[in-house]
């Protein structure tokens, strides 16, 4: 059985955090609470998907979430 392995790259990244700059997904991926990568290939670094996705969970804000004064 062969296990499928799920990767995302800086352009992945951008689209599943809404379209962000190219610079804003750097300053996210070079946080040091971000997972680290698993490669960095010629074209860059790529991440497991779900590492992604469980930061994502565990920093993003819920749309609903208004910063108090």
């Amino acid at each position: 059985m062969t296990k499928v392995i799920s990767l995302m790259g800086a352009h992945e990244i951008r689209i599943r955090l809404g379209g962000v700059s190219r610079q804003r997904a750097y300053q996210i991926t070079s946080r040091a609470d971000f997972p680290a990568p698993v490669a960095d290939l010629a074209q860059g670094k790529v991440w497991l998907t779900d590492d992604v996705e469980v930061w994502m969970k565990a920093h993003r804000r819920d749309e609903g979430d208004a910063e108090q004064p």
